[in-house]
Formats: structure tokens, C-alpha cells, sequence
């Protein structure tokens, strides 16, 4: 099997600083919804962090606020060294996010889409062929429209693109959802290999077993604040029930 394309690490982080995402006391909100309520975190390259949480603690808002796509309200956030109010564009080319939609085009092939966000950070022909051939699409798949395929065909699809788009910041939301037994051994394998290669790893997942097991450490998501195992509340309080 093709190796994984190392996940480079970009040229704007001073090598000193290893402090990958740095959140403080942030607030998001999403309508008139406080989807984050002060949160605050802090994660350290090559780290493999577990978020966990019920459904609408604010997990998937505080993936996409790393990513670059969420407006901060209120609080500061820096990811890569980043600014993610002032250069969030840079934010987004440096990240990569999978989420519930995979972000693919229904339209494109497999081969095709992985291309387009490949080329998106200026990816080799060459890294995108690896990529595909990393998550087992190389086949009869790669020419085959991303709207015709089953969940796991496309949740593979979308790891595969943020494989070849070299990111720094892999910020995942319940990845193992669509795949089967071996997919999600695969994924486990991919995981620890971009953590190899130097890539920040964040997980948001309901299978705290599977996920525990890789992580390096875990904190929890409770009512739009981040508590965090190891030290209690990140932000100085009690979570809210």
C-alpha cells in the first residue's frame, strides 16, 4: 500500500511555539443561540484530542471555530499562529475539517474531488493518486460521482481529500460514522500516521471507547464550555448540567 503523503508543516508557525489552537473564553453564537459560552482550550501540536459531550454541547461549532468558519462574538482565538478573526482564509487553507456533509460535490467523481481540494494547497498529481490509493478509491470508485456513493464510500472520499490537502489541523466530527469494521481500523491507522507526520489531530465522537483508545487526551464539551478531564473546568467553573 501507498505510504500516507507526509502532512507538511506550514513555513508562517514559528517552530518555538507549539501551541496549535489557542482558544479563550470564546463565544459563538448562531442565531440568537449561544453555541459556545466562553469556551476556552488549548492543544499542542501533534496532540490527539477527544471531544466529548451530548448532542448540542457545542462540539461541532467549536470544530468549526478551529477551521476558521465561525464568527467569534466575543473572546480570542488563535489557530497555526493564527489570528481566526483577522485571517481566518488562512486558517481555512492550513485546516482540514470533516463533517457530517464530508463536503464533497455530488456531481464530481471521487478522483475529482479529491483533486479539486488537493489542488486547492497546490497538491501533486502525485499526492492526490497516494491519497486515493491510501483510502482504498484507486479503483473502480475513483471515477465513480460522489452522490452515487454509500456513507462510507464518501466518508472515505472526504479523508482522503484532507489527506491530500496536506493539512495541519485535522478536525474531525464522529469520522468512524458510515464505515464499516475495516474502514474504521483504516481510519484508526490513518489517524496515528498524520500524528506521525506531525498533523494535530481533534476528534468529536459519541464512541469514547474507539476514540479514547487513540487519543492522547480528552475533554468535554458541556453547554457551550470546554471542561477538561485532566484539571477540571478550563475556564474556572462548573459545567452546567
Amino acid at each position: 500500500m501507498t505510504d500516507v503523503p507526509t502532512v507538511r508543516l506550514g513555513g508562517d508557525v514559528d517552530p518555538g511555539v507549539d501551541e496549535v489552537v489557542s482558544l479563550r473564553d470564546v463565544v459563538v453564537v448562531l442565531g440568537a443561540f449561544p453555541a459556545l459560552a466562553g469556551a476556552s482550550l488549548s492543544v499542542r501540536r501533534g496532540e490527539m484530542l477527544l471531544l466529548a459531550g451530548p448532542n448540542g454541547a457545542g462540539k461541532t461549532t467549536l470544530l468549526r471555530t478551529c477551521a476558521g468558519l465561525t464568527r467569534i462574538e466575543r473572546g480570542e482565538g488563535r489557530v497555526l499562529g493564527l489570528d481566526v478573526r483577522r485571517d481566518s482564509a488562512d486558517v481555512r487553507r492550513r485546516t482540514g475539517i470533516v463533517g457530517h456533509s464530508n463536503g464533497l460535490y455530488p456531481d464530481l467523481t471521487v478522483a475529482e474531488n479529491v483533486n479539486f481540494w488537493g489542488r486547492t494547497v497546490g497538491a501533486t498529481s502525485d499526492e492526490v493518486e497516494a491519497a486515493l490509493v491510501r483510502m482504498d478509491l484507486a479503483g473502480r470508485l475513483r471515477d465513480v460521482a460522489a452522490g452515487r456513493l454509500s456513507a462510507g464510500q464518501k466518508r472515505r472520499t472526504a479523508l482522503a481529500a484532507l489527506i491530500a490537502r496536506r493539512a495541519e489541523l485535522w478536525l474531525l466530527d464522529e469520522p468512524h460514522a458510515g464505515l464499516d469494521a475495516a474502514g474504521r481500523d483504516e481510519l484508526d491507522a490513518l489517524l496515528g500516521a498524520a500524528v506521525a507526520a506531525g498533523a494535530t489531530v481533534i476528534v468529536a465522537s459519541h464512541e469514547l471507547e474507539r476514540a479514547g483508545r487513540l487519543a492522547t487526551r480528552r475533554v468535554d464539551v458541556v453547554g457551550g464550555r470546554v471542561i477538561d478531564r485532566a484539571d477540571g473546568a478550563s475556564d474556572g467553573r462548573e459545567p452546567r448540567s
